[in-house]
């Protein structure tokens, strides 16, 4: 079941409300942070070349010729415009454009902006309080910044991709596209702070947000483990070393994710497996002995939940308060009631599909929440809005632009 998103009241068009934000690049890792801020309420104005478009627009598993059902998601909340950044008036334009802006968010490879003289230091000239949010590989500096860097090489550099998968097999990939988005989520994050220093100060800012960073900040205590134990960690397939019981267990029809590592946690689950001495045995009854044990101990709750329907044991569990659950496909989240009640995935309007249902914003704000207020825009869509209504270039000069493809 879901709910069908509505445009908010303009007393809660989102905390960002105040804002407008010019978001170049394309894919995911610059137009993810633009939907971000555009969840939260901002004017975000995507720029496009003229006849291209986001390869986002075409991108997922539909048929070849029919309606990206990805786009719909990276590109709600926003306006598009076109403007060829590679030609002088263009240039000109996207100028005019940041004057009256709070935010640019761009993720080409460093220097590309300088290239088409439109780099920090000409458009800070232009507003002081400009934020430009930078989205790359590698950074803006350091001997690695000018190459070619995409989410996956980001994900490999900043130590995720060795962990994940079996330990009898190479590296895997998480299967989303997680590096973009880790690096689009430390750049909104980057974004906000740099806001408020300028409520402070009045000035703007450069965010420089790395791929590889900001997956390697995600990392927990890896270096720190390396550093001073000398520790590599190896990919342990479902579970974490160390940390026991955390684990998919079988049941008679089915699997369920059990977490209990906590002491108090794990000696409910023993209540629940009616062996309550097993949580005074010194196998199990501190972090470290378990951790020590973890084959053994998730053996021994295998052999327990195999003998339990799925249902059955989730209630069990439910009832001694140990953490458990299903592992989620897009059809359990769409049948499940707490998804429903909070409206986590909700039916949009859209002008190609009648309704469409993705998920909803996050984090929830109470005093200035965030909404699906539009869907995601054809390419140029506001051209007119934009360039008539805000830099207010009349119809004639707007056709001339159009014939020399710079709109």
């Amino acid at each position: 079941m879901s709910h069908t998103a509505t445009p908010s009241p303009s007393s809660t068009r989102g905390a960002l409300a105040d804002l407008r934000v010019l978001e170049l690049g394309t894919l995911i890792a610059g137009p993810f942070c633009g939907q971000l801020m555009g969840d939260m309420g901002a004017e975000v104005i995507k720029i496009e070349a003229p006849g291209q478009g986001d390869p986002m627009r075409h991108w997922g598993p539909q048929a070849a010729g029919t309606p990206s059902v990805w786009w719909p998601v990276i590109g709600r909340n926003k306006k598009a415009i076109t403007l060829d950044l590679r030609q002088g008036e263009g240039q000109s334009i996207f100028k005019d454009l940041c004057a009256k802006a709070d935010i640019v968010i761009e993720n080409f490879r460093p220097g590309t902006l300088e290239k088409w003289r439109c780099g920090w230091a000409e458009l800070s000239a232009l507003n002081p309080r400009l934020i430009l949010v930078r989205v790359s590989g590698y950074g803006q500096t350091g001997p690695y910044a000018q190459r070619a860097g995409y989410g996956g090489i980001g994900e490999a550099m900043g130590g995720l991709r060795y962990i994940v998968g079996e330990p009898d097999r190479p590296p895997s990939r998480v299967g989303i596209s997680i590096g973009d988005s880790l690096a689009a989520v430390h750049a909104c994050m980057g974004a906000l702070a740099a806001l408020h220093h300028r409520d402070r100060t009045g000035a703007g800012q450069v965010v420089d947000a790395a791929i590889y960073e900001s997956v390697l900040n995600m990392m927990e205590s890896l270096v720190t483990e390396y550093d001073q134990l000398g520790h590599v960690r190896e990919r342990s397939g479902p579970i974490l070393p160390r940390i026991a019981p955390s684990n998919v267990y079988p049941t008679l029809d089915g699997i369920v994710m059990i977490g209990a590592n906590q002491d108090t946690v794990f000696a409910r689950l023993c209540e629940a497996m009616q062996a309550p001495e097993l949580a005074r045995d010194e196998r199990y009854r501190d972090h470290q002995s378990r951790g020590a044990n973890q084959r053994e101990l998730d053996e021994r709750i295998s052999a327990w939940t195999a003998t339990l329907g799925t249902r059955e044991l989730l209630d069990l569990l439910e009832r001694h308060g140990v953490p458990s659950g299903l592992i989620y496909r897009t059809a359990d989240m769409l049948a499940d009631p707490h998804f429903a009640a909070r409206e986590a995935i909700v039916a949009t309007a859209h002008p190609r599909f009648g309704t469409l249902r993705m998920q909803n914003v996050a984090p929830r704000l109470s005093a200035s929440p965030s909404a699906i207020r539009t869907p995601a825009p054809e390419i140029g869509q506001h051209n007119d809005e934009i360039y008539g209504g805000l830099l207010g270039l009349d119809a004639s000069l707007r056709a001339q632009l159009r014939a020399r493809g710079v709109i």
